[in-house]
């Protein structure tokens, strides 16, 4: 529908940006912080940037915290590092990790911005992983018990949650991007069972957090796209509602709805890859709520019917943005409606709006969106760095959003990846997407000085204007 009237954005809209712990902090083995599956990745190569430093917010989170106020950021997305607070995942209690959390909240509260906190994004303690990891029931206890030391501590001053990110790339795309540790190398039936008891584990501290904080809200947050069916053939549409089961709509349902997605159960059993359920899952599963349903969203995706040869198993895409194919489920198709960035992503700034009408229409539950960004090779010249090619695709998004409001979406927040840059899980800190540009590059940290992008100074006018100025 194309509208005669725009549709304002709510006045308690949450502009804002985003991180993750493991990527943006360094310090990986400062004040009592344990290893992580991402800290102990063994094939990390000599010509890519690790996490040892990334942007050094830990030491600098105080000058950050400023230009994120500079920049006019209503709410900040970030992750707490597990391994900070409790080093082997299920032990002793680190104070300084604890101490740490503390001065970045107090910092933020005190410029205004509202924490939005991530318990678990990707950075699995490498202790637990030795022991099995998702495989193991255990973790699920361990996770609700850090879940709930991390809502005593932190629950006065923050009222937005996040349980886990991206849960489905974990499962779907593991190996491809390095978050699942020595636990990942299973077959595909003990991955689900992996999934499961983190689905267990969401449940848990969804529930908890409940309890413990009843002004607080919290929500999942994995990656969500619109799936296309490649032609109108009915054999696509098809193929292309079962992968969109499998890939989006399992990771809604069980924390909205408390229970599987029919059509993803019933490809879990045809393929023999259904999990072990225990007496108490369902009733688990079913008990916990979410207040919200936050998703990260860089592209759409395009399938055929399988033709049930290895023409089917063909890799689009890039990182977390793989469609693979599946003999016998669906074909990954190129969208020639859609340009690629330089990663092979297909940009698609009306798939978000399709992707928050679907989620709405769905769920009913009120929507924000937690990532959602264009990684590039920014570069430094003269000082600055000008990078009209993220701020067109911001502002294309963002128009998106506006659309969707003006459909009826419940939408309360927009954080983009990311607020500063960090190190990408692959490229490195080459692959940047920040506002803010961080002076090191591969190997040579240079003095990781601050400095604000082109992009920067219009996301600032955007949020000043509150929308209304996309420039």
């Amino acid at each position: 529908m194309k509208y005669q009237n725009t549709t304002a954005f709510p006045p308690e809209f949450l502009w804002g940006a985003s991180t993750s712990a493991y990527q943006v902090e360094g310090a990986t083995a400062e004040d009592g912080k344990g290893p992580s599956v991402v800290d102990t990745l063994p094939h990390r190569p000599h010509d890519v940037a690790d996490f040892t430093v990334a942007s050094d917010h830990y030491h600098r989170y105080a000058e950050d915290v400023a230009l994120f106020a500079e920049l006019g950021m209503r709410a900040y997305r970030f992750s707490i590092a597990w391994t900070r607070i409790i080093p082997d995942g299920d032990g002793e209690i680190n104070p300084a990790g604890l101490a740490f959390y503390h001065h970045l909240i107090d910092e933020l509260r005190a410029k205004g911005i509202e924490p939005i906190v991530t318990l678990y994004h990707f950075d699995l303690p490498a202790a637990l992983d030795e022991r099995g990891g998702w495989s193991d029931r255990a973790t699920i206890d361990a996770f609700e018990r850090y879940a709930r030391i991390v809502f005593a501590e932190f629950g006065g001053k923050v009222r937005y949650w996040l349980t886990v990110n991206e849960q489905n790339m974990m499962v779907l795309h593991g190996k491809a991007i390095g978050t699942t540790g020595r636990s990942g190398d299973t077959d595909q039936k003990t991955i689900y069972q992996q999934n499961h008891h983190m689905f267990l584990a969401q449940a848990r501290a969804m529930s908890a957090c409940h309890e413990m904080l009843p002004e607080a809200k919290i929500g999942p947050a994995p990656n969500i796209v619109s799936v296309y069916a490649a032609t109108c053939d009915p054999d696509d549409v098809i193929a292309a509602d079962d992968w969109d089961a499998i890939r989006n709509l399992m990771y809604l349902d069980v924390p909205a709805r408390g229970s599987y997605h029919p059509l993803a159960w019933s490809y879990l059993t045809e393929r023999g890859l259904q999990p072990e359920l225990g007496e108490d899952d369902l009733a688990i599963l079913a008990s916990a709520k979410p207040d919200f349903l936050a998703f990260n969203y860089y592209s759409t995706q395009t399938v055929g019917a399988s033709r049930g040869d290895a023409s089917d198993v063909q890799i689009r895409g890039g990182d977390q943005q793989i469609v693979r194919g599946e003999v016998g489920l669906y074909r990954a198709v190129k969208n020639d409606n859609l340009p690629t960035n330089a990663f092979g992503w297909e940009i698609d700034p009306t798939g978000l709006r399709t992707t928050l009408r679907r989620m709405w229409d769905r769920y009913r539950l009120p929507l924000i969106i937690t990532e959602n960004g264009l990684g590039a090779f920014d570069e430094l010249v003269n000082g600055r760095v000008h990078d009209d090619y993220r701020i067109d695709y911001l502002r294309r998004h963002i128009e998106q959003i506006r659309l969707a409001l003006a459909d009826g979406v419940m939408v309360f927040g927009y954080c983009p990846w990311t607020a500063i840059d960090l190190v990408s899980t692959h490229q490195g800190i080459g692959k940047r997407y920040g506002f803010v540009y961080v002076n090191r590059d591969e190997n040579d940290l240079k003095d990781l000085a601050r400095i604000r992008k082109d992009s920067f100074y219009w996301y600032q006018q955007v949020i000043a204007s509150h929308g209304d100025d996309l420039g």
